[in-house]
């Protein structure tokens, strides 16, 4: 039996793949002493994600905490599930993302300019980061003067996820007491004057007669806070780092810019943004010879079924042309990620314009970067880099 590895460790942060193929190769492993059982095979993995039945994203809340609030929409299953996703659907349609590409290449050039009158920026502090948070912000309604709190908040959430699996650090209390303060005063402001965002949306959005109730239309907000910026900072980040690693792939991308959307997909697959997500078998579950038993937390790891050789040919090459690319980085079933074609509009319009404008990209530091402080997301805190304008 492997050992589980300690995944606040920086070097595991740094390259976890090497767990993941020896993960493979055991799967699953259950874990009866940490409590905790790991899938790594691609089909085992998507099978769980369509089976909410049997593997459910409902989790009880710790011991300490008297008064737990309703879960997310992220953590919870049918009927719950069903209604939060019905009614924030409909306030964030795919004509609304289609509608923001001009905005988003607008703001990616704004952003843009001085780095490439240096030659040369932290892609994550120059693009990666502002580019979603400013265009979540604007989605929902957030003043630009509010915008350095709201991604303050946003990396305080991100940091906590993994926290009792050995991961991850838990929020303190004053960040969400913040959060539902400001969020009380933007509802109820919503409520009087209706605006033409997403805030105003979810205030009005209804459901056979049924509206969000604050609590939940706070977790709901908190939920498109995180998603809406921190996967497409990674994705972005992640990118540039796939590119500067495999020149000849980048050649291609900058050969034909048409390929930047299969290339992201490539990148989705090979350095997913999100590495994992969390189940619990509401049975006793037999799976490759071994008992998961009922309400076991299931890590189930999309970055190791990424990388599977059973479904993607030559899976340890990065090829920015690879099709079929059937990844699960945005994940399956009734929680596949409502802000995917959002992440790929951004990350699309980024490239375009980046590639479009500078070549040449080189890191201008060594040794290994700074990461994102969790094992469930995969992403670097800088990335310093040079490059040559066209």
């Amino acid at each position: 039996m492997v050992a589980a590895p300690n995944v606040n460790d920086p070097a595991f942060l740094e390259n976890p793949f090497p767990f993941y193929e020896l993960g493979r190769a055991m799967s699953p492993l259950v874990l009866p002493d940490r409590g905790l059982a790991m899938v790594f095979g691609y089909d085992d993995c998507a099978a769980i994600l369509k089976d909410w039945e049997t593997w459910s994203s409902r989790f009880p809340p710790p011991p300490d905490v008297t008064d737990p609030p309703e879960p997310t929409m992220l953590n919870s299953d049918p009927p719950r599930h069903t209604r939060l996703r019905s009614l924030v659907s409909q306030a964030f349609t795919p004509r609304m993302v289609e509608q923001l590409e001009p905005r988003i290449r607008e703001i990616t050039r704004e952003l843009l300019e001085p780095a490439l009158e240096a030659g040369a920026c932290d892609l994550v502090a120059a693009l990666a980061y502002p580019l979603p948070v400013i265009v979540i912000a604007e989605i929902l309604g957030i003043p630009p003067e509010d915008r350095a709190q709201f991604k303050e908040w946003s990396d305080e959430v991100v940091a906590s996820l993994g926290t009792g699996l050995g991961g991850g650090r838990q929020v303190r209390a004053e960040v969400f007491e913040e959060m539902r303060e400001y969020f009380t005063r933007m509802t109820e402001e919503r409520r009087r004057h209706p605006r033409n965002d997403l805030i105003t949306g979810l205030v009005e959005a209804e459901q056979d007669g049924e509206r969000l109730t604050f609590p939940d239309l706070l977790q709901m907000l908190i939920l498109l806070l995180v998603a809406g910026n921190e996967t497409t900072t990674n994705l972005i980040s992640n990118a540039m780092l796939s590119f500067m690693e495999h020149r000849d792939e980048l050649a291609k991308v900058e050969a034909n810019p048409a390929l930047i959307p299969s290339a992201l997909e490539e990148v989705l697959r090979f350095n997913s943004p999100v590495q994992a997500t969390a189940r619990r078998p509401t049975r006793d579950v037999e799976l490759r010879g071994r008992t998961i038993p009922a309400g076991m937390v299931t890590l189930v790891w999309l970055a190791a079924a990424n990388r599977d050789p059973a479904q993607f040919p030559e899976p340890l090459r990065f090829d920015v042309t690879r099709s079929p690319n059937r990844h699960l980085a945005f994940g399956m079933g009734i929680h596949f990620c409502l802000g995917a074609p959002l992440a790929r509009l951004e990350a699309r319009v980024a490239y375009e314009e980046l590639l479009g404008r500078a070549t040449g990209f080189e890191r201008t530091t060594d040794g290994p970067l700074p990461r994102v402080p969790t094992f469930f997301m995969r992403g670097v805190l800088e990335l310093p880099i040079a490059f040559r304008r066209r």
